[in-house]
């Protein structure tokens, strides 16, 4: 059977998250419409009877500032060491120059596909003359029009990805979709509602810790930190009253049950670290290994 590992390399907002949940059919990385929501590599196994790809959604590709941004990237550089085929994904209003520089930049020792997407959002002209530009490229083996979110033709974007892959015997096997567990699911799903939730910087500021993941009957008990680097930032995430940190658990709650298939009971705590985004420790202990 044809295997591999398909990374998906891009600018922070280029769809990279979209585009791996609509291959997958599952939605295993969180999305926004705000930069730099991915931090994590998050792999997706699709295995089929002739095939397994593992596809690797990773951080958005950007000049780091803070350690947590350097661990953002380390997952990019990972991803390309281990990688078969690389999927280069390109927002078609995005100035292609820039995009071009950053794949130039990965240095690429592998078949890669430039994907253009987004093209709901754009007009023939705009988008003969990204396929042109791309296609003249050195790296480029193929290029892919797609738009993630209105639905791609599945058979026949991994048929193109297909072609360039080796055969081998299956990396992991059984039903699972990732090497990831439920509570770093469970994680990213709180910190999505946190980026829709609330403005300015406390998306970025923030992180998601989740102390207990309990089965009882008929009930899963979750209990979680909300990490933010300021008390400030701690009183516009409880909201007066009460008010945001209920919402904020309320629509977590519903979005974890849809995920886990269950009820589930949650209990969210807002935690003040200060600079936890430049502290090894802190990285560490909340999973940006």
């Amino acid at each position: 059977m044809k295997v591999g590992f398909v990374n998906i390399f891009g600018k922070p907002n280029a769809g990279k998250s979209t585009l791996m949940n609509a291959l997958m059919g599952e939605k295993l990385a969180i999305v926004s419409s705000k930069v730099q929501t991915t931090r994590h590599r998050i792999k997706g196994i699709l295995t089929e009877k002739d095939y397994q790809v593992v596809f690797s959604d990773t951080p958005g590709i950007i000049e780091p500032k803070y350690k947590l941004h350097h661990k953002m990237m380390e997952a990019v550089k990972g991803s390309l060491e281990d990688a078969d085929v690389a999927l280069l994904l390109v927002d078609v209003n995005e100035n292609l120059q820039e995009c071009d520089e950053i794949f130039l930049a990965l240095k690429l020792n592998v078949p890669a596909i430039v994907v253009v997407n987004k093209i709901d959002r754009a007009g023939e002209k705009k988008i003969k003359e990204a396929t042109d530009f791309f296609s003249a490229k050195p790296y480029c083996k193929k290029v892919v029009t797609v738009s993630a979110t209105s639905g791609i033709n599945k058979k026949k974007f991994i048929n193109n990805i297909l072609e360039y892959l080796p055969e081998g015997e299956p990396f992991f096997t059984g039903d699972d979709i990732s090497d990831l567990n439920t509570r770093f699911f469970v994680a990213e799903l709180i910190r999505e509602k946190i980026y829709e939730l609330f403005q300015d910087e406390i998306p970025y500021q923030a992180t998601v810790v989740v102390n207990e993941y309990k089965e009882k009957t008929g009930l899963i008990k979750i209990s979680a930190d909300v990490i933010v680097q300021r008390e400030t930032q701690k009183a516009i995430i409880i909201g007066g009253g009460g008010k945001m940190i209920k919402q904020l658990g309320t629509e977590a709650r519903k979005s974890i049950e849809d995920f886990i298939k269950q009820k589930v009971f949650l209990e969210l705590f807002v935690k003040v670290k200060d600079k936890w985004r430049d502290n090894e420790t802190y990285l560490r202990e909340y999973g940006y290994k």
